[in-house]
């Protein structure tokens, strides 16, 4: 019978965890490692999770456990997902349904009743897989430079424009996208929604082949002439999109701070495990000085981490996270999991560097942590930009 001893990590216990929490852990994790992880490999090679996987996990009540149940979700705590997001993580899952989330709580946030009835059912049960398409060819973080555009003609408004880097581009019937409605700058920016199934004008274009997140479609997505009843548009009025995307900033933060932690600790349990197995000049490698002291400061790395995830986890639940500790949670400890990924491999010797062992895929993988959600590099300088203000 398992146990919360062997099911859950060696938590550092905050009021959020209660019995409950680690209940919905434990299940959570049984699912994802009968159902998925032993297809993980064959998606991989693929290059996408199939659409219909998502709908199982939704079933059971995974995919937006903190919707109201009005909107098809249980009516937990945001706790609820980001142990989702860790589990999933664990388990060596891309970020499918991180984006998913964050998708759907947009349209929570900001749409209006008949919008939210519309999709958000549909997202917490699986039907549709959603996308954020932001990104643009040449823009890249600077999103007021965006130039995908759309112009209202009668009751629809008309999309031209092209998007990059959108992960769930190629699988997602349903996307939520930034464009600019009207003058040059944050000011001109929206947020509209797209049902993406048969759209006119709608286009997927290739899916990138990118160095790791291999499981994690990735697509070019392109929009000519593609028209969309008003009332897609997020929020009721033109131009609410930017501050509509900074108003989500601390739980998407927490959304990438989340696996960071759980990464860290997996690559760890890996590599003592490893370590104690592997023997060289007729002792394990563990017995070595220079191992112990890497594992040390590693274990040491872990500890803090998850310390600093899980205090951010319950500010975030007591509403007091400000922008500025979501900022430094998701700089920091994406920077500290792709030293401790890569610390960690350099103690498989050659092994670390075959893509047959799961240290080379978390090397990989981890990699794009310090990228996507804004670079690591524009969190500092939004942090900087407030102790100098």
């Amino acid at each position: 019978m398992d146990t919360l001893d062997t099911l859950l990590p060696r938590l550092h216990r905050h009021p959020w965890m209660d019995e409950q929490i680690d209940q919905f852990r434990i299940q959570v994790r049984r699912y994802i490692g009968a159902e998925l992880a032993p297809r993980l490999d064959g998606w991989r090679r693929q290059g996408y999770i199939p659409r219909g996987v998502w709908q199982p996990f939704g079933a059971l009540g995974f995919l937006l456990p903190e919707l109201a149940e009005e909107w098809g979700g249980a009516g937990a705590s945001l706790a609820y997902q980001l142990v989702v997001q860790d589990e999933l993580a664990r388990a060596e899952m891309p970020a499918n349904t991180a984006v998913h989330t964050i998708a759907a709580h947009y349209i929570l946030a900001y749409g209006s009743e008949a919008q939210r009835r519309r999709w958000l059912p549909r997202l917490a049960s699986g039907e549709l897989l959603a996308g954020i398409a932001m990104t643009e060819p040449g823009c890249g973080s600077d999103l007021k430079s965006m130039r995908t555009r759309a112009r209202r003609e009668g009751g629809h408004y008309v999309i031209d424009g092209a998007k990059t880097f959108i992960t769930n581009g190629y699988t997602a019937n349903l996307l939520v996208l930034a464009l600019r409605t009207g003058e040059a700058g944050s000011r001109g920016v929206s947020l509209i929604v797209l049902e993406t199934e048969d759209l006119p004008g709608f286009t997927v274009g290739r899916r990138l082949e990118k160095l790791g997140q291999h499981a994690s479609d990735t697509a070019e997505l392109s929009f000519e002439g593609v028209r969309v009843p008003v009332d897609h548009l997020l929020g009721g009025e033109e131009g609410q999109g930017f501050r509509q995307l900074m108003g989500q900033l601390p739980y998407e933060r927490m959304l990438l701070a989340v696996p960071a932690a759980a990464t860290i600790e997996r690559a760890l349990a890996l590599t003592v495990d490893y370590t104690t197995q592997r023997q060289a000049f007729g002792q394990s490698v563990a017995a070595f000085q220079n191992t112990r002291f890497k594992l040390a400061e590693c274990a040491t790395l872990a500890h803090v981490v998850r310390s600093f995830v899980n205090d951010c986890v319950q500010r975030l639940l007591d509403g007091t996270l400000d922008d500025e500790a979501a900022y430094m949670a998701k700089w920091w400890t994406t920077e500290q999991q792709c030293k401790v990924v890569d610390e960690c491999l350099q103690l498989f010797g050659g092994y670390g560097y075959m893509a047959e062992y799961p240290i080379a895929r978390l090397y990989a993988d981890s990699r794009v942590q310090k990228i996507y959600g804004g670079t690591n590099e524009i969190m500092k300088d939004l942090i900087a930009r407030r102790l100098l203000a």
